[in-house]
């Protein structure tokens, strides 16, 4: 018998622990998932709890019921170590974790593994900027989040005590975007701040708002991605122009090329990429933190620290990536892992955030004080479930077949994705934009000038892609419960 054991239970290590669960059964071999939460989150929904358009039970449901029958070992633990040599006398893989849950909270386990997939997923790094945190690692007083269901909610709170403040005549300053130099997932501050927009011009209050835009980003529409081009009318049109028209049509202003490096009650300071410094005032701010990794340790037979040796300093898992690629300019769309394996301990892989990255998608930027300002690589959503299953595949091949090598790639120089961004929940009133990317990393080799094959790369937006939205919310969140027909949904 042999056991594979997956590390988080988000969009990645979902997929890989349900199609394995689904395709070993019956056989003699174990799938075991760890992760310290009790319920699963469908992500891309919070920016709607976090404007009171849904509920937390909308995005979420319990995990235990449905690894029970999907096949699935499940343990309500944090991973905190990992021994790929086993350790003195025991040669056998294994990771120590502490349960945070099934009544065991605070026990620690020793859990051998013959396979381990990576999908602890990320950090969120608060305390990297000063006074985005509180000092403990979590979310600080001076603003809200929505990267969890649980802040979403808090979110919406905060939100409506403004809107109250606003229809009795106060004027209110609204801030989102990113709070830190690093930072990714500017698309979900995106989704977040078109939203609030919409939400505040129904409540009949937007004349009472001044909502700023804040990021990372050296131009509006790089998402991390160094922007897209889409055809339209026969030519190349950039997200630059899409997203400066966006911004403009709805009356947001915007600061771009910003480094936030600390927030005080009711005020963010940032540093630009000229080197300039300033302050934005806010009455409300959502700023989405950095990501890191979570923090796992890696140990040696000899009880020596290989931490260093498995994980990236960023504390991602290194994989089949190019890490020596330098400078810019020498970077490749060939530089990008293939497999997703380990290249020191071959059992082992890693998916979604939890791996490393060889490096940004996005040119690299400083400003003149030496302050990298630089959106780091999107990872989420269907790139991460693509790689989750693909993974999973190449495990399953080397447990049943015995392959010696991974089976199967998910390469993000080589996929596309698609996205659907809401700007406003409504059955007539809502807008989406909706966009497709191939492939999500340039390869200027292959698509000279833009990078990516103008016809896999389109853009759209409207009410349409909103109700597509509205739409894959429902879908997604049957598949992630297993339920009839899971199997047929595309990632």
């Amino acid at each position: 018998m042999a056991r594979v054991v997956v590390l988080g239970g988000g969009v990645s290590g979902h997929t890989a622990a349900s199609f394995l669960g689904k395709w070993l059964k019956g056989s003699e071999h174990e799938v075991v998932v760890v992760t310290p939460n009790s319920k699963w989150n469908w992500i891309p929904s919070n920016i709607w709890v976090g404007v009171g358009e849904m509920s937390k039970e909308e995005v979420t449901f319990d995990l235990a019921p449905v690894y029970e029958k999907g096949n699935v070992d499940y343990r309500q633990a944090k991973a905190i170590s990992i021994h790929p040599e086993g350790k003195e006398g025991e040669d056998k893989p294994f990771v120590t974790v502490e349960y945070t849950g099934q009544g065991k909270e605070g026990d620690s386990e020793e859990i051998s593994y013959d396979y381990l997939i990576n999908a602890t997923g990320p950090k969120l790094n608060f305390d990297a900027t000063p006074g985005l945190g509180n000092g403990s690692g979590q979310l600080g007083d001076h603003t809200v989040s929505v990267c969890t269901a649980d802040h979403a909610i808090h979110a919406s709170h905060e939100l409506n005590a403004c809107i109250e403040r606003m229809k009795k005549g106060e004027n209110l300053k609204f801030l989102v975007g990113t709070g830190h130099g690093m930072c990714t997932c500017q698309g979900a501050a995106f989704e977040y701040i078109f939203n609030i927009e919409h939400v505040l011009k129904d409540a009949g209050v937007r004349d009472k708002a001044e909502l700023t835009w804040i990021s990372n980003e050296s131009f509006l529409g790089d998402f991390g991605m160094g922007g897209i081009h889409v055809g339209m009318g026969g030519y190349a049109s950039s997200s630059k122009i899409f997203a400066e028209s966006l911004y403009a049509e709805r009356g947001l202003e915007w600061i771009i090329g910003a480094h936030v490096n600390k927030v005080e009650e009711g005020k963010a300071s940032y540093e630009l990429l000229d080197g300039t410094k300033g302050e934005a005032e806010f009455d409300f701010a959502m700023l989405i933190p950095p990501f890191a990794g979570v923090g796992l340790k890696a140990t040696a037979k000899d009880g020596s620290d290989i931490t260093d040796t498995v994980f990236a300093p960023n504390g991602f898992m290194k994989v089949d990536a190019n890490y020596g690629a330098g400078a810019y300019e020498n970077w490749k769309a060939s530089d990008w892992p293939r497999t997703l394996q380990n290249p020191t301990y071959k059992n082992m892989f890693a998916v979604g955030i939890a791996f490393a990255p060889p490096h940004p998608i996005s040119k690299p930027m400083s400003s003149p004080n030496g302050t990298p300002i630089t959106p780091t690589p999107p990872r989420t959503g269907m790139p991460s479930a693509m790689m989750g299953k693909a993974v999973a595949a190449s495990v399953r091949d080397m447990m049943l077949d015995g392959a010696a090598e991974p089976t199967h790639t998910a390469c993000m120089s080589e996929m596309g994705a698609a996205c659907v961004a809401s700007a406003g929940k409504g059955v007539f009133s809502g807008t989406a934009a909706a966009m497709t990317v191939y492939p999500i990393v340039p390869d200027f080799e292959k698509y000279p000038g833009v990078g990516r094959d103008m016809n896999g790369t389109t853009g759209e937006i409207g009410l349409a892609a909103h109700w597509v939205k509205h739409l894959l919310h429902f879908v997604f969140m049957w598949k992630a419960q297993l339920k009839p027909g899971w199997t047929l949904i595309p990632e």
